[in-house]
């Protein structure tokens, strides 16, 4: 099998491919999330079953938030009480989610993934946008606040998704703590990423369970995700989050297309 000229049946060239990726994706998701985006089609490119891939690619990749989270501790000390409850739903809707994931068939899943794979780009390029848009048009007020009833439907919702795919549910977070009130950047950045940790490691004890993790595969790509993760602290102040962006979206995109075009 070949991904981009590459033979993946040399053990070398897939094992170096797996890393480089899980790498970029700990960087990513540190700086703009969306990293998963591009682990999970790596993983299905090499001829990972969809359920085993988006296991795998939950257990690689909640080492690196993890990681991230380490780097922003300091900035969970703004929310306790809400946090808390937050933390919780996380943690339900995570577990349902993953639940759902691996009651699935291989074959739906199979039909799901370009609908997937097109809902989390869209949601990852269109989400902050369209928060910004509904500000300057003031059909959103700076100084409206989400009741937090209402925040913690949405994050299970959200969380619910995380279990299931997750794909671009960084920037649902981050729009749900923007409606909170949160304006702090980093904070939300914590916060997002706290919060991703909780809802994957949840998931990550169901799939365990279930055996649908590879775990050669994902301790070679957690190794590279939490360097990246780690890491993703130091280069959010070097590199253009828009650019970042950007690139994720283009990747989404020409993923995206090609499961349509190519059905799995």
């Amino acid at each position: 099998m070949t991904f981009a000229g590459l033979n993946l049946g040399d053990p070398l060239v897939s094992n170096l491919l797996l890393f480089s990726v899980a790498f970029v994706a700990g960087v990513i998701n540190g700086i703009a999330g969306g990293g998963g985006l591009l682990v999970f089609p790596t993983l299905l490119f090499m001829g990972t079953p969809p359920i085993q891939a988006n296991a795998t690619n939950t257990a690689s990749l909640w080492f690196g938030t993890a990681a991230s989270t380490v780097a922003y501790r300091r900035e969970l000390l703004c929310l306790r009480w809400e946090l808390l409850l937050l933390t919780a739903t996380s943690i339900s809707g995570g577990i349902l989610g993953a639940h759902l994931l691996l009651q699935t068939p291989q074959a739906t899943l199979n039909t799901l993934l370009p609908y997937l794979m097109l809902a989390a780009t869209l949601v990852f390029a269109l989400g902050r946008p369209l928060m910004q848009e509904l500000r300057r048009q003031q059909l959103l007020q700076d100084t409206y606040q989400l009741p937090l009833l209402l925040a913690l439907l949405l994050q299970f919702g959200i969380a619910v998704y995380i279990g299931f795919f997750g794909g671009g549910a960084g920037i649902l977070v981050l729009a749900m703590l923007d409606l909170m009130g949160l304006k702090n950047i980093h904070t939300m950045n914590a916060i997002k990423t706290w919060l991703a940790t909780c809802t994957n490691g949840v998931a990550l004890i169901s799939f365990v369970a279930a055996h649908a993790i590879l775990w050669s595969q994902a301790v070679l790509m957690a190794a590279a995700a939490i360097i990246g993760g780690y890491s993703s602290a130091y280069w959010a102040q070097q590199l253009p989050a828009l650019g970042v962006r950007l690139f994720v979206i283009g990747v989404g995109s020409a993923i995206t297309v090609y499961f349509f075009l190519i059905p799995q």
